[in-house]
């Protein structure tokens, strides 16, 4: 009878003890690669690095130079994050506010077009980093051959819509050795709305260093036949340019009283 209700006891507590819980084997965990495209082409990478990168250049905020015309010297000035600009001189003022474009000109000596002035030269002195906007599409394009030297290049075009003349393009080619900017081709279709292949050429050769970017000094346009380039044309200087980490005032920029508004023909 003791051994009956010894045998009773352990019954009881086997059934009591609870279940050891299954250890899950974890499995592995299936992780997808995913191969990201450069956004840039090497060799355009290149070229802003041997002009102080991309980096150095998105910090930068404000800058200013002046085209040294005779009769009316022009200060141009620059917000290279919203680009707003504004451009100071003697007989007229003219700027982008960041939605609009406006012009004055008290004794309507201005005989151009505002709309497609206001920020033209900018968009030369600000080569090659400007070549890093967004709306471009790269692609290849043959060297160009200059007094029995090759230069590399790559060739610019811009989305359907992308600033007021998309169907612009630009051809980009630099140094093999230095891989600075060397030459810039480039076509206009502003007012016309219709692509062109008429390619001008200016040459880039003259460069200062700006709070660490490389930046021209003068840049020099060029005679041509098709891509045979001839004898230089006209230089255009820029003197005191500066560079600054430090932004101007929305108010610097803001149409002033007396001041119309330009509006800009989309092509």
């Amino acid at each position: 009878m003791k051994k009956i209700a010894i045998l009773l006891v352990a019954m009881a507590y086997v059934a009591c003890k609870p279940t050891p819980k299954k250890e899950e084997t974890p499995q592995a965990v299936q992780t997808k690669t995913v191969e990201t495209k450069p956004q840039y082409p090497e060799a355009l990478s290149k070229v802003f690095g041997a002009h102080g990168g991309l980096k150095k250049w998105k910090q930068q905020r404000t800058l200013t130079y002046v085209l040294p015309k005779p009769e009316n010297p022009e200060t141009h000035t620059v917000d290279l994050w919203s680009r707003m600009d504004r451009i100071d001189s003697e007989k007229f003022t003219m700027g982008f506010d960041g939605t609009e474009i406006w012009l004055l000109d008290v004794d309507d000596s201005y005989e151009g077009d505002a709309a497609f002035y206001h920020n033209l030269m900018f968009y030369f002195y600000g080569m090659p980093f400007l070549l890093a906007d967004d709306g471009i599409v790269y692609s290849e394009t043959e060297d160009l051959v200059f007094e029995g030297k090759s230069y590399p290049g790559i060739h610019i075009g811009y989305k359907s819509g992308v600033g007021i003349s998309s169907k612009d393009e630009y051809v980009l080619h630099y140094d093999p050795e230095t891989h600075q900017m060397a030459w810039l081709g480039y076509t206009v279709t502003y007012r016309t709305g219709e692509k062109s292949d008429n390619v001008k050429w200016i040459r880039y050769d003259d460069w200062q260093n700006l709070n660490g970017v490389v930046l021209p000094k003068s840049i020099t346009w060029y005679n041509y036949e098709g891509r045979n380039i001839l004898e230089p044309k006209s230089t255009v200087s820029f003197e005191e340019a500066t560079v600054s980490t430090t932004p101007k005032s929305n108010d610097f920029y803001a149409k002033p009283e007396g001041a119309e508004l330009v509006t800009a023909k989309k092509s």
